[in-house]
Protein backbone atom coordinates (compact mmCIF):
# COMPACT_ATOMS: atom_id res chain seq x y z
CA UNK A 1 0.00 0.00 0.00
CA UNK A 2 2.95 1.91 0.77
CA UNK A 3 3.36 2.59 -3.24
CA UNK A 4 -0.55 3.28 -3.66
CA UNK A 5 -0.05 6.31 -1.04
CA UNK A 6 3.53 7.94 -2.88
CA UNK A 7 1.58 7.72 -6.36
CA UNK A 8 -1.37 9.66 -4.97
CA UNK A 9 0.79 11.90 -3.02
CA UNK A 10 2.78 12.57 -6.41
CA UNK A 11 -0.14 12.64 -8.78
CA UNK A 12 -1.82 15.23 -6.14
CA UNK A 13 1.89 17.55 -6.19
CA UNK A 14 1.58 17.09 -10.17
CA UNK A 15 -1.79 18.63 -9.88
CA UNK A 16 -0.93 20.97 -7.25
CA UNK A 17 2.01 22.01 -9.72
CA UNK A 18 0.19 22.60 -12.70
CA UNK A 19 -2.61 24.73 -11.32
CA UNK A 20 -0.03 27.41 -10.11
CA UNK A 21 1.41 27.56 -13.45
CA UNK A 22 -2.15 27.74 -14.53
CA UNK A 23 -2.02 24.43 -16.80
CA UNK A 24 -4.44 21.40 -17.33
CA UNK A 25 -2.98 18.90 -14.71
CA UNK A 26 -3.86 16.15 -17.85
CA UNK A 27 -1.07 17.96 -19.64
CA UNK A 28 1.86 16.35 -17.54
CA UNK A 29 2.83 12.49 -18.13
CA UNK A 30 3.69 10.75 -14.67
CA UNK A 31 6.41 8.34 -15.82
CA UNK A 32 7.56 5.71 -13.64
CA UNK A 33 10.99 5.11 -13.31
CA UNK A 34 11.74 1.68 -12.51
CA UNK A 35 15.35 1.46 -13.07
CA UNK A 36 15.71 0.17 -9.26
CA UNK A 37 12.41 -1.58 -9.35
CA UNK A 38 12.36 -5.11 -8.72
CA UNK A 39 10.17 -7.21 -11.18
CA UNK A 40 7.33 -7.47 -8.91
CA UNK A 41 7.58 -4.20 -8.20
CA UNK A 42 6.98 -3.32 -11.78
CA UNK A 43 4.15 -5.82 -11.53
CA UNK A 44 2.63 -3.58 -8.93
CA UNK A 45 2.64 -0.15 -10.93
CA UNK A 46 0.97 -1.27 -14.10
CA UNK A 47 -1.72 -3.11 -11.14
CA UNK A 48 -1.28 0.56 -9.37
CA UNK A 49 -2.73 1.93 -12.75
CA UNK A 50 0.83 3.42 -14.10
CA UNK A 51 1.14 3.36 -17.67
CA UNK A 52 4.33 4.36 -18.72
CA UNK A 53 7.35 3.22 -17.56
CA UNK A 54 11.31 3.75 -18.09
CA UNK A 55 14.01 2.10 -17.64
CA UNK A 56 17.80 3.29 -18.32
CA UNK A 57 19.56 0.24 -19.12
CA UNK A 58 18.71 -2.14 -22.30
CA UNK A 59 19.10 -5.65 -20.46
CA UNK A 60 16.80 -4.60 -17.34
CA UNK A 61 14.25 -2.89 -20.26
CA UNK A 62 13.76 -6.65 -21.59
CA UNK A 63 12.89 -8.34 -18.14
CA UNK A 64 10.83 -5.66 -17.25
CA UNK A 65 8.71 -5.47 -20.35
CA UNK A 66 8.26 -9.27 -19.93
CA UNK A 67 6.46 -8.49 -16.88
CA UNK A 68 4.49 -5.15 -18.49
CA UNK A 69 4.07 -5.85 -22.16
CA UNK A 70 1.28 -3.56 -22.66
CA UNK A 71 2.22 -0.43 -20.56
CA UNK A 72 4.08 2.69 -22.83
CA UNK A 73 7.56 2.03 -22.11
CA UNK A 74 10.30 4.67 -22.28
CA UNK A 75 13.74 4.58 -22.47
CA UNK A 76 15.65 7.40 -20.55
CA UNK A 77 19.19 5.95 -20.82
CA UNK A 78 22.28 6.58 -22.27
CA UNK A 79 22.13 4.83 -25.82
CA UNK A 80 24.82 2.24 -26.65
CA UNK A 81 24.43 1.86 -29.93
CA UNK A 82 25.00 -1.97 -30.52
CA UNK A 83 21.63 -2.36 -28.15
CA UNK A 84 19.56 -0.40 -29.72
CA UNK A 85 17.64 -3.69 -31.35
CA UNK A 86 16.53 -4.32 -28.02
CA UNK A 87 15.12 -0.82 -27.03
CA UNK A 88 13.24 -0.13 -30.56
CA UNK A 89 10.99 -2.95 -30.60
CA UNK A 90 9.92 -2.55 -26.51
CA UNK A 91 9.70 1.61 -26.63
CA UNK A 92 7.21 3.67 -27.59
CA UNK A 93 9.66 7.05 -26.46
CA UNK A 94 13.18 7.07 -26.34
CA UNK A 95 14.54 10.42 -24.65
CA UNK A 96 18.50 10.71 -24.42
CA UNK A 97 18.79 10.52 -28.14
CA UNK A 98 22.06 12.49 -28.76
CA UNK A 99 24.43 11.56 -31.32
CA UNK A 100 24.19 10.80 -35.34
CA UNK A 101 24.66 7.49 -35.14
CA UNK A 102 22.37 6.68 -32.89
CA UNK A 103 19.67 8.08 -35.29
CA UNK A 104 21.04 6.41 -37.89
CA UNK A 105 21.24 2.69 -35.96
CA UNK A 106 17.44 3.56 -34.44
CA UNK A 107 15.82 4.27 -37.92
CA UNK A 108 17.65 1.14 -39.34
CA UNK A 109 16.07 -0.91 -36.49
CA UNK A 110 12.43 0.67 -36.95
CA UNK A 111 12.11 0.28 -40.52
CA UNK A 112 12.74 -3.23 -39.98
CA UNK A 113 10.08 -3.51 -37.66
CA UNK A 114 7.85 -0.84 -39.95
CA UNK A 115 7.55 1.47 -37.45
CA UNK A 116 7.93 4.92 -36.67
CA UNK A 117 10.01 5.40 -33.57
CA UNK A 118 9.45 8.81 -31.48
CA UNK A 119 12.11 10.02 -29.96
CA UNK A 120 12.88 13.13 -27.89
CA UNK A 121 16.87 15.14 -28.24
CA UNK A 122 18.58 15.30 -25.10
CA UNK A 123 20.14 18.70 -24.41
CA UNK A 124 22.82 19.36 -22.15
CA UNK A 125 21.34 23.13 -20.75
CA UNK A 126 23.47 23.11 -17.46
CA UNK A 127 26.72 22.83 -19.32
CA UNK A 128 28.09 19.95 -16.64
CA UNK A 129 30.60 17.79 -18.09
CA UNK A 130 29.01 14.59 -16.25
CA UNK A 131 25.45 14.88 -18.31
CA UNK A 132 24.88 13.81 -21.71
CA UNK A 133 23.48 15.30 -24.00
CA UNK A 134 24.32 18.08 -26.86
CA UNK A 135 25.04 21.88 -26.61
CA UNK A 136 22.04 23.98 -27.00
CA UNK A 137 23.20 25.36 -30.27
CA UNK A 138 23.80 21.72 -31.74
CA UNK A 139 19.76 21.16 -31.69
CA UNK A 140 19.03 22.26 -34.99
CA UNK A 141 22.04 20.76 -36.18
CA UNK A 142 20.49 17.06 -35.02
CA UNK A 143 17.26 18.10 -36.22
CA UNK A 144 18.20 18.63 -39.53
CA UNK A 145 20.31 15.29 -39.57
CA UNK A 146 17.14 13.21 -38.22
CA UNK A 147 14.83 14.56 -40.86
CA UNK A 148 16.59 12.52 -43.54
CA UNK A 149 15.26 9.48 -41.77
CA UNK A 150 11.31 8.27 -42.47
CA UNK A 151 11.70 5.87 -39.59
CA UNK A 152 12.07 8.44 -36.65
CA UNK A 153 9.89 11.36 -35.60
CA UNK A 154 11.43 13.65 -32.94
CA UNK A 155 8.60 15.36 -30.49
CA UNK A 156 10.75 17.13 -27.93
CA UNK A 157 13.92 17.71 -25.86
CA UNK A 158 14.91 16.00 -22.55
CA UNK A 159 17.39 17.59 -20.20
CA UNK A 160 18.65 16.51 -16.54
CA UNK A 161 19.06 19.72 -14.29
CA UNK A 162 22.16 19.20 -11.75
CA UNK A 163 21.04 17.86 -8.39
CA UNK A 164 20.80 20.55 -5.49
CA UNK A 165 19.06 20.36 -2.31
CA UNK A 166 17.00 23.68 -3.57
CA UNK A 167 14.48 23.08 -6.88
CA UNK A 168 14.55 27.23 -7.34
CA UNK A 169 17.97 26.88 -8.24
CA UNK A 170 17.94 24.65 -11.19
CA UNK A 171 14.24 26.93 -12.76
CA UNK A 172 16.90 28.53 -15.22
CA UNK A 173 17.48 24.88 -16.96
CA UNK A 174 13.62 24.01 -16.99
CA UNK A 175 13.05 27.50 -18.43
CA UNK A 176 15.79 27.66 -20.49
CA UNK A 177 14.50 24.27 -22.50
CA UNK A 178 11.13 25.24 -22.41
CA UNK A 179 12.19 28.45 -24.07
CA UNK A 180 14.16 26.39 -26.98
CA UNK A 181 11.52 24.13 -27.32
CA UNK A 182 8.97 27.11 -28.18
CA UNK A 183 11.90 28.70 -30.49
CA UNK A 184 11.80 24.95 -32.42
CA UNK A 185 8.75 24.55 -33.01
CA UNK A 186 8.02 27.38 -35.22
CA UNK A 187 9.87 25.31 -37.89
CA UNK A 188 9.82 21.45 -36.23
CA UNK A 189 5.62 21.23 -34.80
CA UNK A 190 6.29 18.06 -34.07
CA UNK A 191 8.54 18.72 -31.05
CA UNK A 192 5.83 19.39 -28.79
CA UNK A 193 7.33 17.36 -25.60
CA UNK A 194 9.42 18.70 -22.62
CA UNK A 195 10.63 15.67 -20.27
CA UNK A 196 12.09 17.26 -17.61
CA UNK A 197 11.79 17.09 -13.72
CA UNK A 198 12.60 14.16 -11.33
CA UNK A 199 11.67 13.35 -7.86
CA UNK A 200 13.69 16.04 -6.41
CA UNK A 201 12.81 19.04 -8.90
CA UNK A 202 9.87 17.88 -10.71
CA UNK A 203 7.30 20.48 -9.42
CA UNK A 204 9.31 23.36 -10.83
CA UNK A 205 9.85 21.69 -14.09
CA UNK A 206 5.99 21.39 -14.23
CA UNK A 207 5.98 24.99 -13.72
CA UNK A 208 8.04 26.27 -16.28
CA UNK A 209 6.26 23.52 -18.97
CA UNK A 210 7.63 20.01 -18.39
CA UNK A 211 5.43 17.29 -20.01
CA UNK A 212 6.87 14.18 -18.87
CA UNK A 213 8.31 13.80 -15.60
CA UNK A 214 10.44 10.90 -14.87
CA UNK A 215 10.01 9.90 -11.27
CA UNK A 216 11.79 6.60 -9.26
CA UNK A 217 12.48 7.02 -6.01
CA UNK A 218 9.66 8.92 -4.98
CA UNK A 219 7.45 6.42 -6.18
CA UNK A 220 9.49 3.04 -4.62
CA UNK A 221 10.63 5.03 -1.54
CA UNK A 222 8.65 7.58 -0.70
CA UNK A 223 9.60 11.30 -0.50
Amino acid sequence: MAMLQNILKIKERITQAAVRAHRDPNSVRLIAVVKEASLEQVKALVDLGLSDLAENYAQQLVKKFEIAPNATWHFIGRIQTNKVKYIVPRCEYIHSVCREEEIVEIDRIASKLKKVQKILIEVNVSGEESKAGVEPEEISRLLNFAKNFSSIEVVGLMTMAPLVEDAEQVRWVFRKLRQMRDEIAKEWPSVVHLSMGMTNDFEVAIEEGATMVRIGRAILKGG
